[in-house]
């Protein structure tokens, strides 16, 4: 990573994919940096590929670059794709023609008999000194091998600008590649902190690299409305807006009346259409996410008839401050009643509304209506609900959610689509038509499966990115902890239930703690790398080991690209205990091997002349700070970790 700093001094120029890919001159980098991107190709393919076979000798990009590619409508989205890939860091002419040639340079094929070995998003990818072909059933198989060509080429083609002095090859392989699975998802929270379309955009065009398939936005959430719904205006007036608040969400606190709220935004439905369709260029599905019965602050507060609570014409938009009490565990007890009025007609038919637009807007098969974390401590107090659970003969609380997904469910099957909730759906009773998106761990979506609704899984204890990655000294503090190593190990198919029932799995970014664009790329690599394969590559060809060699050759190619990425993997670990004559006692070790951690006790900075960490460590009497820092052999990797004795003290518990 250190011999990377240089391309933080790139400044990339923005490009537009259109059917014709022209270059314009772009300033080159710099020698140094040419020289540090020239070095040879390493096949460090992510995910994994079902198999791959390196042959002798290199392919040599030519100036002038012909792609032969069928003429058909999504073939034109692969071939626009790969000549901007291709044309902007290299300089090269990229053409294209439609018509069989001996003479192109990459081929892209169609199989005029299906080939079943590679379903719809396989494809075999062979590289020869001579040429390069891509043979797909489907063009979404093209696009994921167009993916993997471009990870045989040096790091820099990651660069949006011309790079100069390097020798554009690719080793000669032969590559047979399929999913694992079919539903490959990052969730994007956009709710507790509003990203703009183009950052949106940004934040597929990193996915992509990786094989996945589904973006699951978050649009709703107690910190705002993010679609705009015609006929509820409100919703975008009130809904989308927000007092700012910066430090430690959920503590903040509360705003004041004459506080501005100006924080936010929102999507049109204009602007939906536009990233619907940037998506589906890229073979992306975009799932559309209304969180309800809870999470449903910023709709009751355009609202308030939507709620069962009195003086909700009172309540506003969140900004962060403490709305719910965790203390007795989940489900939580409201300070608010966040939740929409499931004895009240009027929701329904504001479902209804909302349902019919975003079922119109977004063409994936599914619309996910949330169902986790409902409160029921203000339902409990209710006269509507306790009349209509005497009605509907519903028993408790979790019946009463029930009856109101099950309508709800209702609502969007009627617009042509399937519904799908979070795991607390199941609590209902609901039928096996409607799909589970398992959260809570994998237990909910094996108990899922076994009762044949169609599951994700996206457990929080293997694809929760909006946990902390290292110490917490280092990351935004958050309930939890996941290393990368720990994400490695998520396996989407539980051996004991039918496969048939597991869609796929997903890694989930709530947004709380990341307030900008940068810092939700930081939260999701290399996290979303180990995800990534493990939704795509054969669970058997899983290895720690290897998979890391990979993730270090795609810290280079992110620096390039300019996507933002924790570093944390490198970060020391700290354990601590008591001698036992009450000494405070600290091991260190390190997540991957072969790094060396250096320390100190006298608040100077350590490099590789410190003392080198060997065995446990006793603080010197007086001491206040701890500062470790790892290197592999000569070269750092690992950031200067400032670790207070106190803090360790707390952690080792009472001397």
């Amino acid at each position: 990573m250190k011999n990377i700093i240089a391309l933080c001094c790139f400044c990339l120029v923005s490009y537009t994919v259109t059917g014709q890919t022209s270059v314009s001159p772009a300033p080159a980098l710099s020698a140094e940096t040419a020289s540090i991107l020239n070095s040879p190709p390493e096949i460090a393919i992510i995910p994994e590929p079902v198999a791959i076979v390196k042959q002798e000798g290199y392919f040599i990009l030519p100036a002038n670059v012909t792609i032969q590619c069928a003429d058909v409508p999504e073939n034109k989205q692969v071939l626009a794709f790969l000549e901007e890939r291709l044309s902007a860091a290299t300089g090269s002419y990229v053409s294209a023609v439609s018509k069989t040639t001996p003479s192109a340079s990459i081929k892209l094929l169609i199989n005029d008999k299906a080939d079943h070995t590679l379903a719809a998003e396989g494809y075999h990818l062979q590289v020869t000194p001579n040429h390069i072909t891509i043979r797909a059933n489907k063009p979404a198989g093209l696009f994921y091998g167009v993916q993997t060509l471009l990870q045989l080429f040096p790091a820099a083609i990651e660069s949006k600008e011309k790079v100069e002095d390097i020798e554009w090859k690719a080793p000669c392989v032969e590559i047979t590649d399929y999913p694992r699975v079919g539903w490959r998802g990052l969730m994007f929270d956009v709710a507790r902190h509003f990203f703009t379309k183009e950052e949106v955009k940004q934040y597929i065009d990193a996915m992509v690299r990786y094989k996945y398939n589904v973006l699951h936005l978050h649009l709703t959430d107690d910190e705002g409305w993010r679609i705009e719904i015609k006929g509820l205006p409100k919703l975008t007036e009130v809904g989308a807006w927000n007092v700012k608040k910066v430090g430690e969400f959920g503590n903040f606190i509360p705003p004041v009346a004459d506080e501005p709220r100006n924080y936010g935004g929102f999507y049109t439905q204009d602007d939906i259409r536009e990233l619907v369709a940037y998506a589906k260029a890229r073979f992306v599905n975009i799932l559309p996410e209304i969180d309800v019965p809870g999470h449903s602050l910023a709709a009751v507060s355009s609202y308030p008839e939507l709620s069962c609570t009195p003086g909700a014409e009172n309540y506003r938009v969140r900004s962060g401050e403490r709305i719910m009490d965790w203390s007795r565990g989940a489900p939580p007890i409201a300070l608010v009643d966040n939740t929409l009025c499931p004895a009240n007609e009027k929701v329904y038919s504001f479902l209804d509304t909302i349902i019919t637009q975003v079922a119109a807007l977004f063409p994936f098969d599914y619309i996910h209506m949330g169902g986790d974390e409902a409160p029921f401590n203000f339902w409990e107090k209710n006269d509507s609900v306790k009349a209509l659970m005497q009605k509907e003969g519903l028993k408790d609380m979790h019946q009463v959610q029930g009856y109101f997904e099950k309508r709800v469910q209702k609502i969007v099957e009627a617009k042509g689509k399937k519904f799908i909730g979070w795991d607390e759906i199941l609590d209902g009773d609901l039928p096996s038509s409607a799909a589970v998106m398992s959260w809570r761990g994998m237990k909910y979506g094996t108990e899922a499966a076994k009762k044949k609704h169609e599951v994700v899984m996206s457990p929080s204890t293997f694809a929760y990115l909006d946990y902390m990655q290292a110490d917490a000294i280092t990351e935004p503090r958050v309930y939890a902890s996941l290393r990368l190593s720990k994400s490695y190990e998520f396996d989407p198919v539980p051996a004991d239930v039918d496969p048939k029932y597991i869609k796929g799995g997903q890694a989930n970014l709530w947004t709380e703690q990341v307030y900008n664009i940068r810092q939700a790329e930081y939260m999701t690599w290399p996290r979303g790398m180990a995800i990534a394969e493990s939704v795509w590559s054969p669970a058997a060809k899983k290895n720690w080991t290897n998979f890391f060699g990979r993730v270090e050759q795609h810290f280079k190619r992110l620096d390039v690209a300019e996507t933002k990425y924790a570093p944390s993997v490198y970060d020391p670990i700290f354990k601590v205990s008591r001698s036992a004559d009450r000494q405070l006692q600290i091991e260190l070790s390190t997540e991957v091997e072969g790094l060396d951690i250096y320390y100190s006790f006298d608040n100077s900075f350590p490099d590789r002349f410190y003392p080198k960490y060997t065995e446990k460590l006793t603080p010197p009497k007086d001491a206040t700070m701890l500062k470790v820092i790892t290197y592999r052999g000569k070269n750092q990797v690992g950031r200067m970790m400032n670790m207070p004795i106190e803090e360790l003290n707390k952690r080792a518990g009472k001397k």
